[in-house]
Protein backbone atom coordinates (compact mmCIF):
# COMPACT_ATOMS: atom_id res chain seq x y z
CA UNK A 1 0.00 0.00 0.00
CA UNK A 2 1.29 3.41 -0.96
CA UNK A 3 2.05 6.19 1.48
CA UNK A 4 0.71 8.62 -1.12
CA UNK A 5 -2.66 9.58 -2.54
CA UNK A 6 -3.55 11.48 -5.68
CA UNK A 7 -4.60 15.13 -5.46
CA UNK A 8 -6.42 16.75 -8.36
CA UNK A 9 -7.42 20.28 -9.22
CA UNK A 10 -9.53 21.36 -12.13
CA UNK A 11 -10.81 24.81 -12.87
CA UNK A 12 -13.44 26.00 -15.30
CA UNK A 13 -14.48 29.46 -16.47
CA UNK A 14 -18.25 29.83 -16.49
CA UNK A 15 -19.96 31.23 -19.58
CA UNK A 16 -22.62 32.83 -17.37
CA UNK A 17 -23.12 33.60 -13.67
CA UNK A 18 -23.91 30.57 -11.52
CA UNK A 19 -27.39 31.96 -10.74
CA UNK A 20 -28.29 32.38 -14.43
CA UNK A 21 -30.72 30.15 -16.35
CA UNK A 22 -27.84 28.96 -18.53
CA UNK A 23 -26.14 27.37 -15.52
CA UNK A 24 -29.32 25.97 -13.92
CA UNK A 25 -28.84 22.39 -15.13
CA UNK A 26 -25.24 22.36 -13.97
CA UNK A 27 -26.24 23.64 -10.51
CA UNK A 28 -29.16 21.18 -10.32
CA UNK A 29 -26.74 18.27 -10.78
CA UNK A 30 -24.00 19.39 -8.37
CA UNK A 31 -25.25 17.54 -5.28
CA UNK A 32 -25.83 14.34 -7.26
CA UNK A 33 -22.39 14.40 -8.89
CA UNK A 34 -20.64 15.28 -5.61
CA UNK A 35 -22.45 12.40 -3.88
CA UNK A 36 -21.42 10.10 -6.72
CA UNK A 37 -17.77 11.12 -6.23
CA UNK A 38 -17.95 10.55 -2.49
CA UNK A 39 -19.44 7.08 -3.01
CA UNK A 40 -16.86 6.12 -5.64
CA UNK A 41 -14.16 3.57 -4.81
CA UNK A 42 -10.92 5.37 -4.01
CA UNK A 43 -12.47 8.74 -3.10
CA UNK A 44 -10.75 10.33 -0.08
CA UNK A 45 -11.67 14.03 0.26
CA UNK A 46 -12.97 17.06 -1.61
CA UNK A 47 -12.87 20.80 -1.02
CA UNK A 48 -16.25 22.18 -0.02
CA UNK A 49 -17.83 25.15 1.68
CA UNK A 50 -20.75 25.30 4.12
CA UNK A 51 -23.20 24.59 1.27
CA UNK A 52 -21.50 21.25 0.55
CA UNK A 53 -19.83 22.24 -2.70
CA UNK A 54 -17.04 24.63 -3.67
CA UNK A 55 -18.98 27.03 -5.91
CA UNK A 56 -18.68 29.93 -3.47
CA UNK A 57 -14.89 29.57 -3.39
CA UNK A 58 -13.39 31.66 -6.22
CA UNK A 59 -9.62 31.80 -5.72
CA UNK A 60 -8.99 31.96 -9.50
CA UNK A 61 -11.46 34.78 -10.21
CA UNK A 62 -15.18 35.51 -10.05
CA UNK A 63 -16.04 33.45 -13.14
CA UNK A 64 -13.83 30.44 -12.31
CA UNK A 65 -15.14 27.41 -10.46
CA UNK A 66 -12.68 25.17 -8.66
CA UNK A 67 -12.76 21.43 -7.95
CA UNK A 68 -10.08 20.08 -5.62
CA UNK A 69 -10.08 16.50 -4.35
CA UNK A 70 -7.93 13.59 -3.19
CA UNK A 71 -8.19 10.01 -4.46
CA UNK A 72 -6.50 6.69 -3.72
CA UNK A 73 -4.73 6.66 -7.09
CA UNK A 74 -4.92 7.65 -10.76
CA UNK A 75 -7.10 4.68 -11.69
CA UNK A 76 -9.73 5.47 -9.04
CA UNK A 77 -10.03 9.07 -10.24
CA UNK A 78 -10.04 8.03 -13.89
CA UNK A 79 -12.81 5.49 -13.25
CA UNK A 80 -14.95 8.17 -11.62
CA UNK A 81 -14.29 10.79 -14.30
CA UNK A 82 -14.62 8.59 -17.39
CA UNK A 83 -16.74 5.55 -16.51
CA UNK A 84 -19.33 6.75 -13.98
CA UNK A 85 -22.42 8.92 -14.45
CA UNK A 86 -20.01 11.86 -14.19
CA UNK A 87 -19.39 11.41 -17.93
CA UNK A 88 -22.86 12.78 -18.74
CA UNK A 89 -21.82 16.09 -17.15
CA UNK A 90 -18.39 15.98 -18.78
CA UNK A 91 -20.01 15.64 -22.21
CA UNK A 92 -22.04 18.79 -21.55
CA UNK A 93 -19.21 20.99 -20.19
CA UNK A 94 -19.17 23.19 -23.32
CA UNK A 95 -22.73 24.31 -22.48
CA UNK A 96 -21.53 25.86 -19.23
CA UNK A 97 -17.80 26.52 -19.48
CA UNK A 98 -15.47 28.33 -21.87
CA UNK A 99 -12.90 26.36 -23.78
CA UNK A 100 -9.38 26.94 -22.49
CA UNK A 101 -6.06 26.62 -24.26
CA UNK A 102 -3.88 26.22 -21.16
CA UNK A 103 -3.92 23.28 -18.78
CA UNK A 104 -6.96 23.51 -16.51
CA UNK A 105 -6.47 20.24 -14.61
CA UNK A 106 -3.47 18.97 -12.66
CA UNK A 107 -2.68 15.83 -10.70
CA UNK A 108 0.03 15.33 -8.08
CA UNK A 109 0.87 12.99 -5.21
CA UNK A 110 0.37 13.97 -1.57
CA UNK A 111 1.20 12.03 1.59
CA UNK A 112 -1.70 9.97 2.96
CA UNK A 113 -3.82 12.20 5.20
CA UNK A 114 -2.79 15.47 3.56
CA UNK A 115 -5.59 17.65 2.18
CA UNK A 116 -4.03 20.20 -0.17
CA UNK A 117 -4.82 23.89 0.04
CA UNK A 118 -6.06 25.89 -2.92
CA UNK A 119 -2.74 27.75 -2.92
CA UNK A 120 -0.81 24.47 -3.16
CA UNK A 121 -3.10 23.35 -5.99
CA UNK A 122 -2.66 26.64 -7.84
CA UNK A 123 1.12 26.27 -7.60
CA UNK A 124 0.90 22.75 -9.10
CA UNK A 125 -1.30 23.97 -11.94
CA UNK A 126 1.15 26.80 -12.68
CA UNK A 127 4.01 24.30 -12.65
CA UNK A 128 2.23 22.11 -15.21
CA UNK A 129 1.37 25.11 -17.39
CA UNK A 130 4.93 26.47 -17.31
CA UNK A 131 7.05 23.32 -17.50
CA UNK A 132 4.79 20.54 -18.76
CA UNK A 133 4.21 17.18 -17.14
CA UNK A 134 6.58 16.04 -14.40
CA UNK A 135 6.38 13.91 -11.27
CA UNK A 136 5.39 17.11 -9.40
CA UNK A 137 2.49 18.10 -11.69
CA UNK A 138 0.93 15.91 -14.38
CA UNK A 139 -2.28 14.91 -16.14
CA UNK A 140 -4.11 11.74 -17.16
CA UNK A 141 -2.36 11.97 -20.52
CA UNK A 142 1.07 11.60 -18.91
CA UNK A 143 0.64 10.26 -15.39
CA UNK A 144 3.49 9.49 -13.01
CA UNK A 145 3.67 6.77 -10.37
CA UNK A 146 3.53 7.63 -6.67
CA UNK A 147 6.95 8.47 -5.18
CA UNK A 148 7.10 5.18 -3.27
CA UNK A 149 6.03 3.01 -6.21
CA UNK A 150 8.44 0.30 -7.34
CA UNK A 151 8.74 1.61 -10.89
CA UNK A 152 10.19 5.07 -11.31
CA UNK A 153 9.13 5.33 -14.95
CA UNK A 154 6.08 7.35 -15.99
CA UNK A 155 2.89 5.31 -16.37
CA UNK A 156 0.51 5.82 -19.24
Amino acid sequence: MSNYQLAQLNIATMKAPLESPGMADFVANLARINALAEASPGFVWRLQDEAGDATALRPFGDEVLVNLSVWRDVQALSDYVYTSAHTEMLKRRQEWFSKVSAAHMVLWWVPVGHCPSVLEAAERLALLQELGASAQAFSFRQAFAAPDAQASLPIS
